[in-house]
């Protein structure tokens, strides 16, 4: 619902967001739309203006990505394909998918198969990363930068010993991420994380400072507000008198909720039922409580508390554990070991690349970096022993002759409307774990229907380039929950400047806004929530999810001073239905708690000259684990 016409909202205004309504391309954009080039052997690469991190519209999975993909699960791809045009080239490695995964895979490869290995990466999307993906503003002369996708080194597990080699062999010093960070800004400015209570879901629309900021998003700092801010809060929140001391009482008291029972006790009884349950059952909250923290759990785990293990929610610092006896370790592994570029991890992407290819990025240093211009058009050059070819679809992996026997690998991909192939000694599949068995038809059905299995998390990642923050100020706010919001999260990113790129400093400067949401449907198990998640996806239009942003802007920001029409300069909305790792769920898959081997454990089993390399054959959606099954697979292969 929304008291605001179109008009008022500024859908007319011509700002950066109509690159690609859509998909469609319009205006000078058309030039880049890889299913518009001229057939041929030209690659859209090579086009000296093309730069997908500039782009702006709909993103992540943008159409052209996916349709071949999709026509290869329906069975309907091969009807129409024609005949597959052979290439001539041969490789030692090709890795099929171009995000951190693959690009690791290749880089552990040349290293062990030396300098001279021919590699080719062939990636689906018009950039390399995969969820690693870089947003590229420009405001004026002033450059700005917001992550679509993977946020920062950091798991709730320490880094192996491989994927912090990768890491320091990058130049990034982990270490060191406080010097970049100035949190005097938001000190100096008072501005504090709040809750976005709305009319539809609570009566009212009210911006109120959070007590309690919840751990596992983007803010860090996690100090428990004072007794003064709780009166306030308690005071104008419009929920139940009874939840609001329910919430107090929640978030501020060291109780045991399961007494006499020991802590593996604590543990087992905590892994079978959900935090929702937790909250009603054990701590007796009242109803209003669920509807205030129903969706603060979306950004990390993708679904609501209903489906969270009550175990998962304590590791990972939520209320109501103080008294419990048992450590939140997964969250101080987070906070020690920890660092946010501007572009997420989308700067490891492309140190990886710079690492592969360096002629693609200039520079030296993790720091100069993260200003640097890609050259798109020397990714594919024939003279490089390393290629990266943008906008190709794999359709077809298959050994030549028995798998067991077989010398050589020939793969198959469609790039504008054509279906070519290439041939390799290796492959290594470093795609989405639920197409690889409709590329690969000759593995075992056992494998096949472990890969199946990894359903992935839809995410919903939106930035939004304001051209000042002057409301966000007048608010005192640095990021906002929205528990009914159309994105629950809103936060302006961590201040950090590094290398050539610094931060909004002034509520003058123009400034990312980064919106998220995780689409999914209370009370359902979490694949089906993630099932429904990604049909709303797909089938939502970029003009919906604009109309939604500058209604949840307006209305929450409103009372700062903020005009939608007026203050919104640029919107990218970076769509991910098939977003991050499946993690296993301890409510909803039964082999977390009766041991034994895991569907990953399977899916991940080399075939021949064919390996697995991805964060599905880990089932953790953390870039530390996309390093370590890409290390794994290159293990696995006979180089």
């Amino acid at each position: 619902m929304s008291d605001f016409t179109d008009r008022e909202l500024g859908m007319h205004r011509n700002i950066t967001r109509r690159d690609f309504l859509n998909g469609v391309a319009v205006g000078a954009a058309a030039t880049l739309m890889p299913q518009l080039f001229a057939q041929g052997e030209t690659l859209p690469q090579n086009s000296p203006n093309y730069y997908p991190p500039a782009l702006t519209g709909l993103r992540g999975s943008h159409p052209g990505s996916f349709e071949s993909a999709h026509s290869l699960r329906d069975g309907t791809f091969w009807e129409t394909a024609g005949t597959p045009q052979d290439t001539g080239e041969k490789f030692d490695l090709v890795v099929v998918g171009g995000g951190i995964s693959g690009l690791a895979a290749a880089h552990f490869y040349r290293k062990s198969a030396g300098a001279n290995a021919r590699i080719l990466i062939l990636e689906n999307h018009d950039d390399f990363g995969g969820h690693a993906k870089r947003n590229e503003f420009q405001v004026g002369n002033r450059m700005l930068l917001g992550y679509g996708g993977t946020y920062s080194i950091e798991s709730p597990e320490p880094y192996s010993a491989v994927a912090k080699g990768v890491i320091e062999e990058l130049g990034i010093d982990v270490a060191s991420f406080p010097k970049y960070l100035d949190r005097s800004l938001y000190e100096a400015d008072g501005r504090t994380p709040k809750i976005f209570f709305d009319k539809e879901t609570f009566g009212t629309d009210k911006l109120l400072d959070d007590p309690y900021p919840f751990p596992g998003g983007e803010t860090y700092d996690l100090a428990i507000a004072d007794a003064e801010a709780w009166t306030k809060f308690l005071s104008n929140a419009p929920i139940a008198e009874q939840a609001g001391k329910d919430v107090s009482r929640l978030c501020r008291e060291r109780k045991d909720y399961l007494p006499g029972l020991s802590s593996e006790q604590k543990q087992a009884r905590l892994a079978r039922i959900s935090y929702e349950k937790f909250l009603t059952e054990l701590v007796g909250v009242h109803p209003d409580v669920i509807r205030l923290y129903q969706t603060v759990s979306q950004p990390l785990f993708g679904y609501g508390i209903d489906a969270v293990a009550a175990l998962d929610a304590s590791d990972t610092g939520y209320p109501g554990f103080s008294g419990m006896g048992i450590d939140a370790e997964g969250l101080e592994n987070e906070r020690r070991y920890f660092f946010h570029f501007p572009d997420g991890n989308a700067t490891i992407a492309r140190l990886l690349v710079r690492k592969l290819i360096p002629a693609a990025i200039p520079g030296n240093s993790a720091s100069d970096i993260v200003t640097a211009r890609a050259d798109y058009a020397r990714l594919d050059d024939a003279g490089s022993n390393v290629r990266i070819r943008l906008n190709s679809t794999v359709v077809r992996v298959k050994h030549l002759g028995d798998p067991k026997r077989a010398d050589e690998v020939e793969i198959a991909y469609v790039r504008s409307g054509k279906v070519y192939t290439v041939k390799a000694r290796h492959c290594i599949l470093a795609c989405w774990n639920m197409m690889i068995p409709y590329l690969c038809e000759e593995l075992p059905e056992a494998q096949k229907q472990a890969l199946l299995s990894a359903t992935k998390v839809p995410l919903l990642y939106s930035n939004v380039v304001v051209r000042n923050r002057s409301a966000f100020d007048k608010l005192k706010a640095n990021s906002i929950y929205a528990p009914g919001g159309y994105h629950t999260h809103v936060d302006i990113d961590l201040p950090v400047s590094i290398g050539g790129y610094r931060c909004p400093r002034t509520p003058q400067d123009p400034t990312v806004v980064h919106m998220s949401k995780a689409p999914c449907q209370a009370g359902l198990p979490a694949r089906d929530q993630h099932r429904i998640g990604r049909i709303e996806l797909f089938t939502t239009t970029f003009e919906t999810m604009e109309r939604n942003i500058r209604q949840q802007l307006a209305r929450t920001l409103g009372p700062g001073g903020f005009d939608p029409a007026r203050d919104i300069a640029a919107i990218t909305v970076n769509r991910w239905p098939h977003g991050y790792a499946y993690e296993y769920n301890s409510l909803f898959d039964s082999f977390v708690l009766e041991g034994g081997v895991t569907p990953c454990e399977v899916a991940r089993k080399p075939f021949g000259r064919i390996a697995i390399a991805n964060s599905d054959a880990g089932a953790h959606a953390y870039t530390d684990e996309a390093i370590n099954q890409a290390w794994r697979a290159v293990g696995e292969l006979k180089v």
